[in-house]
């Protein structure tokens, strides 16, 4: 009979209740907001994906192949996913997560420029990034 009291008054208390549920809600671990990429990587992939969709290059995705414009596009989409996860502190970092492999069957990107032959993505942008960031550091 007690415990039947109890109950009855905590219905009676809807301050209880609200209580209860603030105090649930403080309780459960909210999620850190994902942080933006730094300005400079995020100034550094923009250039890559201009740099990728301007050099007539083919890209290998799976076995198959794609103009650098789509490539470029396919990449941004990765860019924007990795970046909302909050994952991207730096542009290695990118082309590691994002372009340097495909994230369904894990086989290499390939770019085929001309007569060339084909090279993984992850060397070929390095090898930009690090023209660009010489390029940027001389100014």
């Amino acid at each position: 009979m007690q415990r039947m009291r109890l109950i009855d008054s905590v219905k009676m208390k809807p301050a209880f209740l609200s209580a209860l549920l603030l105090a649930t809600v403080l309780a459960v671990p909210m999620a850190p907001a994902a942080a933006a990429p730094p300005p400079a990587t995020q100034a550094e992939v923009t250039h890559l994906f201009a740099y990728l969709a301007g050099s007539n290059c083919q890209f290998n995705r799976n076995g198959s192949w794609f103009s650098a414009p789509d490539a470029a596009a396919h990449l941004k989409k990765k860019y924007d996913y990795l970046a909302d996860k909050g994952v991207i502190g730096t542009s290695e970092r990118f082309i590691e997560l994002g372009a340097s492999k495909s994230s369904v069957s894990g086989k290499p990107y390939l770019v085929k420029c001309g007569q060339a032959q084909p090279v993984e993505s992850a060397p070929w942008l390095g090898a930009e990034l690090a023209r660009y960031r010489q390029k940027a550091a001389g100014k």
